[in-house]
């Protein structure tokens, strides 16, 4: 089957590059509840795990062909050599595993571009760790996860015990690639069609053929100007980024945020966000930055709700500009105005419809972390400092091939010209925090995870007061 990308797929697909890989990533550690295999997650069991799910997720077996002379959008066809063994990969730590070993594996696979010949995810099973657990690591292109026909992989893979759900066999059979000509016949009787769109995509192609360093050099230093002329505040967030990255995380106590919410009479989310705020403020004093009371990081925050819809329950992204008072020093005031702005911008959001999850509520973190990218990439690079996640996820035990899951992290993208990215996934009575950073310009990752649990301490200190 030939479908063609969508507008927004496409542009996710071409805004790829060497040191702004595009994809999703989501981390799981696991622990096994098999009598016969204790602590393991075997490599087997997820192979056919994941073939059995994979027509719940049909594009996961197809691959991008652009059109030549790129006389239109690229398309999805099937990948006549789908090879189950390619994306779904082992590897090992040295046992027993630290935490920091598996962050840096993680950093290492992260940085790695998908292989755009193949369709465009990757699976890792991570075994080695301390204590007899394992860790899942899945990337997925952003280009792949609309939230409609297409969901994340992780979101079909899990199940509610130890015994996976039994699914009706679907074989798949590959229709034939289509060769050059026939992309060109295809696309050239489209366009005929469609005289606007037509005249769109010649001019796309001209300008593509005269891209190039020079180009790339002047949008660098308009984008710098415009920063400046936007007033987004300066921040060491906002750096040129490399192909390497550094791979953080925090564990937190859900009903920690719950004391703060029922102290302060505010939503979960916004004592999420004010401890996010304490901790950049942390870590911009930790850098020697003198904080004016005045001063603010502008972040986009992508949140997740679920609405009530004609076939059951939605779940909705919608993303916003918040500024993030870092320079308040008094915890309770920081979470006043976090308040009064996420009140203020849910009248006026910009927002982006995921798929209807009928009977699926809080089993999809990772597909709305992708939701959440796709949205927050909307924005223009010069108008903000840094993207914040933040998805629920379900607060009860969930299990991979019948390996519980004791731990989910999300390993958001960078998008470009953004040194770190903060993604959050509640689940099981915890909230996870994954940071993502550039190597070079984020030396200090570690700083920030450790500013994270300091400043829940100074909020958990602002409700006794």
């Amino acid at each position: 089957m030939i479908t063609r990308l969508s507008p927004q797929d496409a542009s996710f697909y071409r805004l790829e590059s060497s040191s702004n890989p595009m994809h999703i990533g989501s981390l799981a550690i696991v622990a096994d509840t098999d009598p016969p295999e204790p602590g393991r997650a075997t490599y087997e069991r997820l192979v056919e795990l994941v073939e059995n799910r994979l027509p719940l997720v049909p594009r996961y077996r197809h691959k991008v062909r652009e059109v030549p002379f790129a006389l239109g959008r690229p398309v999805w066809v099937d990948d006549a050599h789908f090879d189950i063994g390619y994306h779904v990969r082992r590897s090992a730590l040295p046992a027993p595993g630290s935490a920091e070993q598996l962050h840096d594996l993680v950093a290492r696979l992260s940085s790695r571009p998908l292989d755009q010949t193949r369709p465009l995810w990757e699976m890792y099973l991570i075994e080695g760790l301390a204590e007899g657990r394992s860790a899942i690591f899945t990337k997925t292109h952003s280009a792949l996860v609309d939230g409609g026909g297409a969901l994340e992989i992780g979101h079909v893979i899990l199940d509610t015990g130890p015994a996976p759900r039994e699914l009706a066999p679907d074989p798949w059979t590959a229709h034939r690639e289509p060769s050059e000509a026939q992309l060109l016949a295809m696309a050239v009787a489209e366009l005929a069609g469609q005289p606007r769109e037509a005249l769109g995509a010649l001019r796309q192609a001209g300008a593509r053929s005269v891209a190039g360093a020079t180009g790339r050099a002047v949008e660098r230093a308009l984008s710098r100007v415009r920063s400046a002329a936007t007033g987004v505040p300066a921040s060491p967030f906002n750096a040129p980024t490399s192909r390497n990255r550094r791979f953080d995380v925090v564990r937190t106590d859900l009903d920690d945020y719950r004391r703060i919410r029922e102290r302060f009479g505010c939503s979960t989310n916004d004592a999420i966000l004010a401890v996010v705020t304490g901790a950049l403020r942390i870590f911009l004093q930790s850098r020697g930055d003198m904080l004016a009371e005045s001063a603010v990081l502008r972040a986009i925050v992508p949140m997740s709700v679920y609405t009530a819809g004609a076939r059951g329950c939605d779940s909705e992204v919608s993303s916003f500009l918040m500024d993030l008072p870092v320079g308040e020093p008094n915890p309770a005031m920081r979470l006043s105005h976090i308040g009064h702005a996420t009140e203020a911008h849910t009248r006026h959001r910009h927002a982006v419809r995921a798929r209807t999850l009928v009977h699926m509520a809080g089993f999809a973190p990772a597909s709305l972390h992708a939701m959440s990218v796709r949205s927050a990439s909307t924005f223009a690079e010069h108008t903000f400092n840094l993207v914040i996640t933040n998805a629920p996820g379900p607060q009860r035990p969930m299990y991979i091939g019948g390996a519980r899951i004791l731990e989910m992290y999300p390993v958001s993208p960078l998008l470009r010209n953004q040194a770190s990215s903060i993604g959050i996934t509640s689940y099981d009575g915890r909230v996870f925090y994954g940071l993502n950073a550039d190597r070079d310009a984020m030396a200090d990752i570690g700083v920030l995870s450790a500013a994270v649990r300091e400043s829940m301490e100074e909020m958990l200190g602002a409700c006794v007061q």
